[in-house]
């Protein structure tokens, strides 16, 4: 950690509309900051996670240091604004369980963030006890990338969630990414032996949850490491995520790299590599579908104005020279 004679280094704890919730080894307590003016990157604003320089004597804002690693997606909606989710993570703790919730697609954009981030995922299966063939759910999750680390706990006891136990000694940050209903808030409360976080019962109907959480919410782990827990995520749209995309479907973008065309497109090309790979059964079409579907949505999410305005313009010009056309062969 960066020291500076004249400065205090703090942590951000929570985010709020016009205020930081930090706290520091130099600090009285916690104290409330006035959130930085509108910066023109989105990613120099502080979210949970960051460190931040404050004035010894003033406690006013000083810099915000660089991170080791930082968690965002495009906020959800029509907005093209980037939302930060948490800084500086160590591990984090990809939570799913082990019933209908159980969901690839949504584990691989977990994945992508992880990846694009630069943070080493463990991915925690819950509700084990609950389920009559956890190893099935484990086999599904390692499919979904080459040494991926699957553990597959029961919450509600403190035995199973000792196997967490490595990631979550003094100096490591945790953090858990998951949707609504899948045990986060149980797993929060037996890896820090309080009942701070708030739990709810699943619905029978379809197993999914109810939000427990609603903020993102900073907790210290009784094995000496802090744990950021975050709001039930559902809707995760992926922005500038395209290196975590080919690492997650590094398989996928292995064989596209050998098929006969450059610009191939997986369908019915002649040469196709993973059309080839489909057939004999190493990958699944679904797979492939997941893959194609990111990649559409991380290139229109990563999209600048500029060059969406220009797309825009380009596509009218079409539309009207088609239009154009059609008119002038209409006979009189």
């Amino acid at each position: 950690m960066e020291r500076d004679a004249d400065r205090v280094p703090v942590r951000v704890l929570e985010v709020h509309r016009d205020k930081l919730r930090v706290a520091g080894e130099d600090t009285d307590g916690l104290i409330a900051l006035p959130v930085l003016a509108e910066s023109t990157n989105e990613v120099d604003v502080p979210t949970v996670g960051d460190w931040l320089l404050l004035d010894r004597e003033s406690l006013h804002f000083g810099r915000l240091l660089d991170r080791q690693s930082l968690f965002k997606r495009r906020a959800a909606g029509s907005s093209s604004k980037t939302q930060l989710i948490a800084a500086n993570v160590d591990t984090v703790f990809i939570v799913s369980s082990c019933n209908l919730d159980f969901n690839e697609a949504r584990l691989e954009r977990y994945l992508v963030l992880a990846r694009e981030a630069e943070v080493f995922p463990v991915v925690v299966l819950t509700k084990a006890d609950l389920c009559d063939d956890p190893e099935m759910y484990t086999k599904r999750a390692s499919c979904l990338l080459p040494s991926l680390l699957v553990e597959t706990v029961n919450a509600l006891d403190l035995e199973s969630v000792e196997k967490l136990a490595p990631f979550c000694g003094t100096g490591q940050t945790v953090a858990l990414l998951g949707s609504s209903g899948v045990g986060k808030s149980t797993l929060v409360n037996s890896l820090t032996l309080s009942y701070s976080a708030a739990t709810g019962p699943i619905r029978e109907d379809d197993d999914k949850g109810r939000h427990t959480t609603t903020g993102r919410a900073f907790f210290r782990l009784k094995d000496g490491g802090w744990l950021i827990d975050t709001p039930g995520m559902r809707e995760i749209q992926l922005t500038e995520a395209a290196t975590g995309i080919r690492e997650v479907f590094e398989e996928i973008e292995a064989l596209a790299a050998r098929c006969r065309y450059a610009d191939c497109t997986h369908v019915s090309e002649p040469g196709c590599a993973v059309r080839s790979a489909i057939e004999r059964c190493e990958i699944e079409e679904s797979r492939l579908s997941r893959w194609r579907k990111l990649l559409a949505e991380e290139r229109r999410n990563s999209e600048t104005l500029a060059e969406r305005r220009a797309r825009d313009k380009d596509f009218g010009k079409l539309v009207r020279n088609v239009m154009r056309e059609k008119t002038g062969r209409r006979p009189r």
